[in-house]
């Protein structure tokens, strides 16, 4: 799995959000958002995993729909965690920045395996 893109950025990038999270709580010291966070970004991860080993076409594009769905909530939380100045903005442009890629990444796989599915 290593050597599969979305895997691993979705892995590096869980990585940093578990660092971003131990910030939000040690230091800043905001719980709500950053749990939320924690959660969605771990997530997409999970899911790309699971998909990896789907037991079908179906199952690979459901799985990695809920990872296109997590990405998606992890960019509003941090957004939010963003417009509420609970990150620096080079930090939160950073994130937002690796999080439209794995988004387009994700866009990118489940429209070739829909395509293919069809065939």
């Amino acid at each position: 799995m290593k050597d599969n893109i979305i895997y691993r950025k979705s892995f590096n990038f869980a990585i940093d959000i578990v660092n971003l999270y131990k910030y939000l709580i040690n230091e800043k010291r905001e719980f709500v958002i950053s749990k939320q966070l924690l959660r969605s970004r771990t997530s997409i991860g999970a899911n790309v995993s699971e998909a990896i080993e789907a037991q079908s076409k179906k199952d690979f594009i459901s799985k990695l729909s809920i990872a296109l769905k997590e990405t998606r909530e992890t960019k509003y939380w941090i957004e939010l965690l963003n417009a509420t100045d609970y990150l620096e903005k080079d930090l939160a442009n950073n994130l937002l920045n690796k999080t439209n890629e794995l988004l387009r990444i994700l866009v990118s796989i489940i429209k070739t395996s829909k395509a293919k599915l069809k065939q």
